[in-house]
């Protein structure tokens, strides 16, 4: 069986990439359509298009992880194939009369319409059989990984994808469940905890992002969020802009229940926190 390793350009998954090769490699970038998060370096951002095969601005990520994807691909000597969907801008634009909806802890559509259909796609283009799909859980993380086999279980451990495969005669789209992946969880297997992952990195010659997520992801707890404004104030505004666009189009719709990322701006700065103040859980950390 064929086996893929999903890049999310964490430490994590970077680990799995430089210690368990696999036939594919593939990273999904997350583009946003903003002029004043633009990645800065012109070069790069045309290798960026053309890895991509679509225009390239932004990212809602840090942009270290462009670099962290590029200095991977070194250090593994392995090629890593970039993938991307449409445009975070595209996706929560619906209708139309282009109302904005955002995604939110019950409803991650952002997830699976900017990573795991963009992924989904290439494995159907390039491989359309099942594969090993290596997943990013650590040795503590037993209980994440027992929940994903369960959703799979009535399936014979495969996982599926739902996705378009034509029209009915009235004009419907037609939908089916396609097997594509089994997951498979090596760090578990092999007792792999967080400390050896960071250990592994020191002194590599590959860059990392403080967090490899959307840096305005709405599973960051607040105060997390008040301090990626300060780290990415440009791309924050970007998340703001969107929630009051779509405040105007469904009035209770925002990306965090209880506050909105205009108060979260204004809030005073928390000084004396410091990065391990958070845990996965708090940046947003999620397995795809």
């Amino acid at each position: 069986m064929k086996t893929l390793n999903s890049l999310s350009g964490g430490k994590t998954s970077s680990y799995i990439a430089a210690n368990y090769p696999a036939h594919y490699d593939v990273f999904a970038l997350v583009r946003i359509e903003h002029e004043a998060s633009k990645f800065p370096d012109a070069k790069i951002r045309q290798e960026v298009e053309d890895r991509i095969q679509a225009p390239f601005v932004a990212t809602a990520e840090d942009d270290t992880i462009i670099y962290t994807m590029l200095d991977l691909e070194q250090y593994i000597g392995r090629k890593i194939t970039w993938v991307t969907g449409k445009t975070f801008d595209d996706v929560i634009t619906r209708g139309k009369d282009a109302k904005v909806r955002l995604p939110n802890m019950m409803h991650r559509f952002c997830t699976v319409e900017m990573k795991i259909e963009p992924i989904f796609n290439f494995w159907l283009e390039h491989i359309n059989e099942v594969v090993e799909t290596r997943i990013g859980f650590r040795a503590n993380e037993t209980r994440r990984a027992k929940n994903m086999i369960e959703r799979t279980e009535n399936d014979g451990g495969i996982m599926k994808f739902k996705t378009i495969v034509g029209q009915s005669v009235n004009g419907r789209n037609k939908w089916k469940n396609i097997p594509y992946q089994i997951p498979v969880f090596p760090l578990i297997k092999d007792n792999i905890y967080k400390d050896s992952i960071e250990s592994y990195w020191k002194n590599k010659p590959v860059r990392f992002a403080y967090m490899n997520n959307c840096v305005g992801c709405f599973h960051k707890v607040p105060l997390l969020i008040k301090k990626m404004y300060e780290k990415h104030p440009n791309k924050l505004d970007w998340f703001n802009e969107k929630e009051k666009l779509a405040m105007q189009s469904y009035k209770s719709n925002k990306w965090i229940k209880d506050v909105t990322y205009d108060e979260i701006k204004n809030w005073n700065s928390q000084f004396e926190l410091f990065d391990d103040d958070f845990n996965e859980c708090d940046s947003g950390y999620c397995g795809v």
